[in-house]
């Protein structure tokens, strides 16, 4: 149940992004990194507070940066589950992602946790964005905290991974003393057997003025610097002569059960 003591309220993370390579050559890092957590029907109706929504800001969020780019995420996400046969998704809607700061964002991944009108985790759609400006998303069918999920691999993501195997997806939710914290992992096996191993962990807090001087007084470019690193450890890849793939078109369908 994505919910928090103070329910519907925008939330950021705090935490780090892991990578780690296992094969042919292996290759790993991990950096300090934040993220929204937000109530997507509930800013629809009570606003975002201090968060810039759908305006420009220093830190800020814009629904077109998902799903088909159109002004109303929320509509989107509906229309999605409701052609997937999912009509009881009619809960919160959850939305794990990158802000744009100073303007810009690149998101590698977000995540829609979709619930039912008691609360319960209905679904989970993973929104994957390459390079190249594509996306595509994965949905995960009545998923379950701490379970692990498979999907197909089907989108072309790194240059230095073909396109096949599949994703295994673990979410995990933790409560202790009023400090929650998330847990977003994926992890990737080609058809020899594990090849990547990734994750996106964090601490959660409401946004306030504080929490919003820390993200931009402690990282100050982090949007920036995701581009930047996607492109510094490609390059340490093809210096350690990992295979180089050609990005083939992307899937006709824009969704993957």
């Amino acid at each position: 149940m994505m919910q928090n003591t103070k329910v519907d309220l925008p939330l950021i993370g705090f935490g780090q992004v892991r990578h780690t390579r296992l094969k042919p050559a292996q290759h790993a890092f991990n950096y300090a990194t934040y993220f929204l957590l937000l109530p997507m029907r509930a800013m629809q109706k009570n606003g975002s507070g201090l968060l810039a929504h759908n305006r420009a800001g220093l830190l800020s969020f814009f629904d077109q940066d998902h799903g088909d780019g159109r002004a109303n995420a929320v509509s989107w996400i509906d229309e999605l589950l409701e052609k997937e046969g999912i009509t009881d998704a009619s809960g919160e809607l959850w939305l794990h992602a990158y802000p744009r700061v100073l303007g810009y964002t690149f998101k590698p991944v977000s995540f829609w946790y979709c619930h039912t009108e008691n609360g319960d985790l209905r679904a989970i759609v993973a929104e994957v964005n390459n390079t190249f400006g594509e996306r595509h998303c994965y949905l995960l069918d009545a998923p379950i905290y701490g379970q692990e999920l498979r999907a197909d691999k089907v989108f072309h993501v790194s240059p230095f991974c073909s396109v096949e195997g599949s994703y295994r997806f673990r979410f995990m939710r933790s409560s202790q003393d009023g400090v929650e914290k998330t847990v977003a992992r994926i992890d990737h096996d080609d058809n020899t057997g594990p090849l990547l191993e990734t994750s996106v962990s964090g601490t959660l807090e409401t946004i306030t003025p504080r929490s919003l001087r820390k993200a931009l007084w402690t990282y100050p470019a982090m949007t920036f610097a995701i581009m930047a690193r996607i492109h510094w450890h490609a390059f340490k890849l093809w210096r350690k002569r990992v295979p180089f793939f050609s990005k083939p078109k992307p899937p006709k369908a824009f969704l993957t059960r």
